[in-house]
């Protein structure tokens, strides 16, 4: 019996790994181009908070190991958080639940549109991916707001690392995704 599950756990780990390495190679391998699709899905599926189920699974392969795992903690905290405030009525403690984890806080959780607007190679290797955003449906005037996609290359695949959101003349400060995980 151990036997069979040995086999059956090995065939599963290489589905897995075939399926993974299958998705990474439908990305684009330009980083301008991974934020492009990125964004169409961003502006098609509005993700709220950290992606889970369908969601999830679109958004995963897009991302580096070290942002799936700042995610995976942040996720873990908040169960935890959960469990131990069961049954009482609070609101969490994490600025990542209702933003954007993509686009930013507030009313910025919902791009309407996106358009790159420039791609800056780093001194450590990494790219900036300038993306700006716009949201407010007519009759409203539509208003943008900009963020800065950190684009890291693993085994020549380009994954997102980190999203900046600007500061502008809403937000007064500049912060990033990984820090409002937590990390």
């Amino acid at each position: 019996m151990n036997r069979l599950l040995y086999v059956v756990l090995l065939q599963l780990g290489v589905v897995c790994a075939q399926g993974q390495a299958a998705q990474h190679t439908r990305l684009p391998k330009q980083p301008d181009a991974l934020v492009q699709s990125l964004y169409s899905q961003v502006v098609a599926r509005h993700p709220s908070g950290i992606p889970y189920g369908a969601d999830k699974r679109i958004f995963s392969p897009y991302l580096s190991e070290s942002l799936l795992h700042k995610i995976d903690l942040a996720t873990a905290c908040s169960r935890d958080w959960v469990r131990q405030n069961q049954g009482r009525i609070l609101k969490g403690p994490f600025g990542w639940a209702e933003s954007g984890l993509f686009s930013g806080a507030n009313e910025r959780t919902d791009p309407l549109t996106f358009q790159i607007e420039r791609t800056e190679l780093e001194k450590d290797g990494s790219y900036l991916v300038y993306v700006r955003l716009s949201g407010g449906a007519p009759p409203d005037k539509p208003w943008t707001w900009d963020v800065a996609v950190k684009v890291v290359k693993k085994n020549e695949h380009p994954a997102v690392d980190d999203v900046i959101y600007l500061k502008d003349k809403d937000q007064d400060v500049e912060y990033r995704l990984s820090e409002s995980l937590g990390y």
